[in-house]
């Protein structure tokens, strides 16, 4: 009996290796697709269970230096750095330093809005105008921007608030360095120092830091230097692009919004110690995952530094992205059945994939779009430029009766049509709708993808 036991769980264990081979290679085709074509490079992170079944690394840390990336590279995390800062305020809560309700006027009294709350901050509900805009519109570039002129100019300059705070969700960066400026005002610590005892090391992240690389100007050993596509000279490092530089270097003394670096090895410690009581209780952390409410009950899809859905069949999926010139990161966690996604890039991004992954990553069988084609007079109310932000253009033409994309400087792609008013990509897991006014022209298109619908206006 014995023996057949021993034959039973070899045999199933056999079988679940192979299982995981399979997904590996799968996944890694993905990947080595995208980095072949000069559209990735990065290092992405599969775990189930706590344990990684695929990790791998494409690409160069530092091109001019001819170092490839590995495991255990930094990468700038962006807006993934906001679930970070919301744990911060989650640690001041449980030590009694501050309180969710506790109003933005008790830290910052110089600051012209009321009514404002701690809480609203973390959920992206406070309605705060945009403190890069305002910076844009007043700031010297040839200076680094800190938390505190920052808050200085917001006082300065009053930009009037969006709207009045919890009626509406509405994404802000300014919001999130308010908090990270915050734990200084409640800790009586820098924000790097605070985060990293109460946050980053209980959390056995033993490289994550608070990184600003233009204003400390010191250097980090296995750093995975950021690079964007310029036209005539293909991946430039941000610091040397035209477009980019003056925005990299001007705010990089932002913290809280952004700036925390990491590894994939380190995201999946921090991945893994949400599960666990190492920081705060699950009473708290189940409050961080539970989504904020506007003045009228209606539940957002946001919680304390992560976006929320539930869905079919993969249950609650909490997840982040992050954007910031020369880096994509993302990372995703399946807390049903404990799986989890981390891709951090350096240059291109692999985020459209994320659907594809998450696919083979429960074996599921995608059924393929299906294609139509619609008349070429329809295809020409679509042509013209759409603004996403001042250095993020979608150009759309028709050439050939094909309907073409093109972002900024980069490689025009096709867009193929399952509506006449919905495209996609055929390498991207999202879908663009252009969207008429009631007059019948078209002024605007949305993408719509893993996390809130992005709009962009017709210019």
């Amino acid at each position: 009996m014995k023996t057949l036991i021993v034959i039973f769980t070899t045999c199933v264990m056999s079988s679940l290796a192979g299982q995981i081979q399979d997904k590996a290679a799968r996944i890694d085709s993905v990947f080595s697709s995208l980095h072949q074509q000069d559209q990735f490079s990065g290092n992405v992170l599969i775990a189930e269970n706590g344990k990684a079944i695929f990790q791998k690394s494409y690409g160069k840390a530092f091109r001019e230096q001819n170092r490839d990336l590995n495991s255990e590279s930094l990468f700038e995390l962006a807006s993934v750095s906001k679930q970070f800062t919301a744990m911060g305020i989650m640690v001041l809560k449980k030590q009694g330093k501050l309180k969710y309700e506790d109003s933005l006027r008790k830290f910052f009294p110089e600051l012209p809005y009321y009514g404002i709350t701690v809480r609203q901050l973390l959920n992206h509900t406070s309605g705060l105008p945009d403190y890069m805009e305002l910076a844009a519109k007043h700031w010297d570039s040839t200076k680094i921007m800190t938390n505190d002129s920052m808050i200085r100019l917001l006082a300065e300059k009053k930009p009037e608030i969006h709207f009045r705070p919890g009626e509406q969700w509405e994404y802000s960066n300014t919001g999130y360095a308010l908090l990270g400026s915050i734990i200084e005002k409640a800790s009586g610590q820098h924000f790097a120092q605070f985060m990293a005892k109460n946050v980053y090391q209980p959390a056995g992240m033993k490289r994550t830091q608070v990184y600003h690389k233009r204003l400390e100007q010191r250097t980090i050993d296995n750093y995975a230097y950021g690079y964007v596509k310029d036209a005539k000279r293909g991946y430039v490092m941000a610091d040397s692009s035209a477009v980019e530089k003056t925005t990299v270097y001007s705010l990089d003394g932002i913290f809280g919004d952004g700036i925390t670096n990491s590894s994939t090895t380190d995201l999946l410690k921090w991945d893994q110690a949400l599960y666990r009581e190492k920081l705060v209780s699950k009473q708290m952390m189940a409050e961080a995952f539970t989504p904020g409410r506007l003045n009228n009950g209606k539940p957002t899809e946001y919680g304390f530094g992560w976006l929320l859905k539930q869905t079919e069949p993969f249950g609650e999926i909490q997840y982040h992205s992050g954007g910031w010139p020369g880096y994509v990161t993302y990372i995703e966690r399946h807390p049903r059945q404990n799986k989890t996604i981390i891709i951090l890039a350096n240059a291109g991004s692999a985020n459209g994939k994320i659907a594809t992954v998450r696919n083979i990553l429960y074996d599921l069988k995608v059924k393929p779009r299906i294609k139509i084609t619609p008349q070429e007079k329809i295809l020409q109310q679509y042509v013209g430029s759409y603004q996403f932000s001042k250095n993020n253009i979608l150009k759309i033409t028709v050439e050939e009766g094909k309907l073409m994309g093109q972002v900024n400087d980069h490689t025009p792609h096709e867009l193929h049509a399952e509506a006449e008013d919905l495209f996609f990509r055929a390498d991207r897991d999202f879908s663009i709708r252009f969207v008429k006014d009631t007059a019948g022209k078209v002024t605007k298109l949305q993408i719509i993808q893993e996390g809130p619908t992005m709009e962009a206006e017709k210019m």
